[in-house]
């Protein structure tokens, strides 16, 4: 039907999309990188963007540490990356969106580079109330 033939149609269309991107990007990186002054904006940002995860990592080991959570929060600080395995069970992930609306991957993943000193408190707290439910 009509289906199948738009699907064929798609598959025709899109790999090149994906196998030859935009040559802006690339332009952009030979900008910043042929320019020292632009590379060094460009390095220092980089750094403040890892230094400012790994304070959310310092300060949610910390918080839930603090509120006497009996599990090892060790991984947490451990880890590195935009990236956390929290050790969340599928369960306690489930809990979290449902009851206190965060939402992270069924495996425990959560996204570091969302969490900010506006939210930390929310997201310490709510997954204090998870594990030790």
């Amino acid at each position: 039907g009509e289906g199948e033939k738009t699907l064929a149609q798609l598959k025709i269309l899109t790999p090149p999309m994906y196998s030859t991107p935009p040559v802006n990007g690339a332009r952009l990186v030979t900008e910043v990188l042929k320019d020292s002054t632009l590379t060094a904006q460009w390095t220092g940002e980089c750094k403040g963007m890892a230094d400012r995860i790994m304070s959310m990592r310092e300060q949610l080991r910390g918080k839930l540490e603090g509120m006497g959570n009996p599990r090892n929060w060790e991984h947490v600080t451990n880890q590195i990356g935009m990236f956390c395995f929290s050790g969340l069970s599928e369960e306690e992930v489930l809990k979290l969106r449902s009851d206190h609306h965060i939402y992270l991957t069924n495996n425990g993943r959560i996204s570091m580079a969302g969490v900010t000193s506006g939210n930390i408190d929310h997201l310490a707290e709510s997954i204090h109330k998870v594990t030790t439910a």
